[in-house]
């Protein structure tokens, strides 16, 4: 289904620019509205909670987007600078109609974006943001000084709660942790809960200014971190991204874990506790063929999606699995939080930890990845991949010479301007001589920029 705004983590593109603007984003509360009237009756309220990063754009976008919402008659209360799952837990906490977070994640500064949540806390579907769009059309757009919502204070408070009672009290007595925050929307809450709970934390990230979010920090920069780790000898570093959905870990020795590693280590300790519900896994179709491998070895099956987090909470509301997210670092664990939560993925590895008394280096040795490489190339158009000739006969080539022994993955980004390419194989040669012949039929096919 195709949609012409919506990517696979809602709208997202500068600010200022023909999308992410203060006129659009009004229409787009329009449209969110009248959508959402259309789907009643409502058993929730008629409240919709809307959170921001700590992009210098957000306050705008949120004042935009709520006279959208309250033209179309809703209640809108503004939760100001929160992480995005803190938004997800108070729609579900409250019974809200809706949630709406302003953010553009991992992206720059210059970014931003606007996602939502229905009232169980979860992402929006594909079927529903192209009716969305649908009622775009309905809606003028309007550019002028729109009124303030009214504010609600307690999301954050109550998330810190909930996050704190994960492990016991004075449970981090001793350790120190170097947290990233990415000088996002994780600075008044990710460290307040390590330090509740007993941790010293050295902090990075932590002096947002409007225009520094994910600025050479966060999950998308973990050098710093793992730099700090090993010089100030802590038990492991954290890194969020800028909206705090995402967790990114450092092992003591200074080596950077990824979303696979966080997955595997969770999955199978669950196992092994004969904890993890259905025994399933689900990653999407871009996670590391090892995991299977480990699930499988510790006597559980892994699920796949198409890339995005959406999709696997999708699959997991589906097929009643507990555990799932995706090699970039977003973790659900769904049995504490309905979406992707940075801080609650650290808190679940910290309890692992905690359980086997385990470093973080020797625990994530339970993956052992098969050889994968990637590329992500800037492209001027997306042309349908299927389009493309050198590109389609080389991927039929590669599948061909790896058969069982590896796989390839090639896609365009759903937020940005990229194809995106993968290939794992038996070696590094395989995989490099691969990779080097899918990007050759890339830019023969495709103006790469």
């Amino acid at each position: 289904m195709k949609r012409l705004y919506f990517g696979t983590d809602g709208i997202r593109g500068k600010f200022g620019g023909p999308v992410i603007n203060a006129s659009f984003a009004f229409q787009l509360g329009g449209a969110v509205g009248q959508w959402l009237q259309s789907t009643g009756p409502h058993a929730s309220d008629d409240t919709v909670l809307i959170g921001r990063d700590t992009r210098g754009s957000g306050a705008v976008l949120v004042t935009a987007v709520a006279a959208g919402l309250k033209q179309a008659g809703w209640q809108v209360r503004d939760l100001g600078v929160v992480p995005t799952p803190a938004v997800s837990r108070a729609v579900k906490q409250r019974g809200a109609a809706l949630g709406v977070m302003v953010t553009a994640s991992h992206n720059p500064a210059e970014d931003n974006g606007i996602k939502f949540f229905n009232a169980r806390g979860v992402k929006l579907t594909d079927k529903q943001e192209h009716a969305i769009e649908q009622a775009l059309t309905l809606v003028s757009q309007s550019v002028g000084v729109y009124p303030q919502p009214e504010s609600l204070s307690d999301a954050g408070p109550a998330y810190i709660a909930a996050a704190s009672a994960l492990l016991p009290a004075g449970a981090l007595q001793g350790w120190r942790i170097v947290l990233d925050t990415a000088n996002g929307a994780t600075c008044a809450t990710s460290p307040v809960v390590l330090r509740a709970l007993g941790a010293e934390v050295v902090g990075i990230g932590d002096a947002p200014n409007g225009s520094n979010i994910n600025a050479n920090v966060g999950s998308e920069h973990p050098e710093a971190l793992a730099a700090r780790v090993l010089a100030t000898g802590a038990r492991l570093g954290v890194a969020h991204d800028g909206d705090g959905d995402r967790c990114v870990l450092c092992d003591e020795r200074g080596g950077v874990l990824d979303g696979d590693e966080v997955l595997t280590m969770l999955a199978t300790h669950a196992l092994a506790q004969g904890r993890l519900v259905k025994r399933t896994l689900v990653v999407t179709v871009q996670s590391n063929l090892g995991v299977d491998a480990a699930v499988a070895a510790a006597g559980g099956q892994v699920r796949r999606t198409a890339v995005g987090d959406r999709y696997v909470s999708e699959e997991m509301l589906a097929t009643g699995a507990m555990l799932g997210g995706e090699s970039s670092g977003h973790v659900i664990c769904a049995e504490v939080a309905p979406t992707g939560d940075g801080l609650v993925a650290a808190l679940k590895v910290i309890e692992v930890m905690l359980a086997t008394g385990r470093p973080l280096s020797e625990l994530r040795q339970v993956l052992q990845k098969f050889p994968q490489g990637t590329l992500a190339l800037r492209v001027k158009d997306k042309r349908p991949l299927e389009t493309l000739p050198a590109v389609t006969a080389v991927i039929a080539e590669l599948e061909h010479e790896l058969g069982t022994r590896g796989r390839l993955l090639v896609r365009y980004s759903g937020t940005e301007s990229k194809l995106r390419l993968l290939v794992e194989g038996p070696n590094d040669a395989v995989v490099a001589e691969g990779l080097a012949r899918l990007e050759k039929a890339v830019r023969a096919d495709l103006e790469v920029v």
